[in-house]
């Protein structure tokens, strides 16, 4: 096993004593840092800079090269199962994600299998094997997937949506459709993950991004109980070390005690939802990530500090806390102004590791 020089990030998801916040930022590795739009253009596009391990490696160790992160996370992009379910995925010219076949039906539904994770989606596991290698045991390197609910949402609407109208319609007048995708895609992402750790993950993190859309029951229903299942099928230990599981719905704040009782290792919150309320009602049964608005990145250093410092007094002292935004950083945000985020968390946390 590679003895790891910074452990705190995999210690504060444990709850293990640390002497300071352990701190990364969602989207670390991407369209702020001018180094990452020059790899990019090197790659081609998008797709092809995910399935080219070498550049994916070059871009996930760029932000740790400018900031004193906590952890790296693996470059890649959540829609890797659904493409590789054989979709058709595309990005259009300053647009987001688009699907050629859209799952319209049963039919569609039972014409996708589960991707091999060492076939179709090897290219990912290459980068994750890369990726470790680079990192050469300096911080841990956090693996990741989209919850089913999110995959479907883009598997059936086509791409982004508003309304969310055509997932929501099968939910509501074929459920039996819906639930039978989205068991597809629990599995998928249960051996995705899993492949990832086998493949040198030292932690994952499950991003549900539009479960927020959902009322309380349809939540329960087409959202968590699917990432309740990849929780219960997830390698749990790996190199003789825990490996955590973090679960974050954005606006998923209201219902962080069932998020809670997955099972999984910790929660991350959005910056919606108080956090000196959010481990009032959770107590010590999960660590909590997050949870600045990432907006805040464009406020002056002095604000940045007293934003930071008050996120830290409401977490209060002890482990468990890793600060991160509420989602990914903005791809206009200053590099300089998150460099002041990231040391600021280092500098004024100590005083709650006594």
């Amino acid at each position: 096993m590679q003895a790891l020089k910074n452990e705190r990030y995999l210690k504060a998801l444990l709850k293990q004593p640390v002497d300071r916040t352990p701190v990364w930022m969602m989207r670390q590795a991407g369209r702020y840092l001018p180094e990452y739009k020059a790899t990019r253009a090197q790659a081609g596009d998008f797709m092809s800079l995910c399935r080219n391990a070498e550049l994916a490696c070059e871009v996930t160790l760029q932000p740790l090269r400018r900031f004193d992160l906590d952890a790296a996370i693996l470059f890649s992009d959540i829609l890797t199962i659904p493409d590789a379910m054989g979709l058709g995925l595309y990005f259009g010219e300053g647009e987001g994600p688009k699907f050629e076949r859209p799952i319209q039906s049963k039919a569609d539904v039972d014409k996708i299998g589960i991707p091999d994770p060492e076939g179709e989606l090897q290219y990912v596991m290459n980068a994750v094997r890369t990726i470790r290698k680079g990192l050469n045991g300096d911080v841990p390197l956090i693996g990741f997937s989209g919850s089913p609910w999110t995959l479907a949402t883009y598997m059936i609407e086509g791409g982004s949506s508003k309304t969310f109208g055509k997932i929501k319609k099968m939910g509501f007048a074929e459920p039996a459709t819906l639930h039978a995708l989205l068991d597809k895609l629990a599995e998928s992402v249960t051996s995705y993950l899993n492949a990832q750790i086998a493949a040198g993950a030292q932690s994952v993190m499950v991003f549900d991004t539009w479960g927020g859309v959902l009322s309380p029951r349809d939540y329960k229903d087409f959202s968590l109980q699917y990432m309740h299942k990849i929780v219960d099928g997830l390698t749990r230990e790996n190199e003789g070390r825990k490996v955590p599981v973090t679960l974050f719905t954005k606006n998923g704040g209201q219902w962080i005690e069932a998020i809670a009782a997955t099972g999984c290792d910790a929660i991350g919150l959005d910056w919606t939802i108080d956090i000196a309320d959010a481990r009032a009602r959770v107590g010590d049964k999960v660590a909590l990530q997050g949870n600045m608005d990432p907006s805040m990145l464009y406020a002056t250093p002095e604000r940045i500090r007293e934003e930071v410092a008050s996120i830290l007094a409401g977490y209060g002292e002890g482990s468990g806390h890793v600060f991160n935004l509420g989602h990914g950083i903005h791809l206009d945000v200053p590099p300089e102004n998150a460099k002041v985020f990231v040391d600021a968390v280092h500098e004024l946390s100590a005083q709650y590791h006594k």
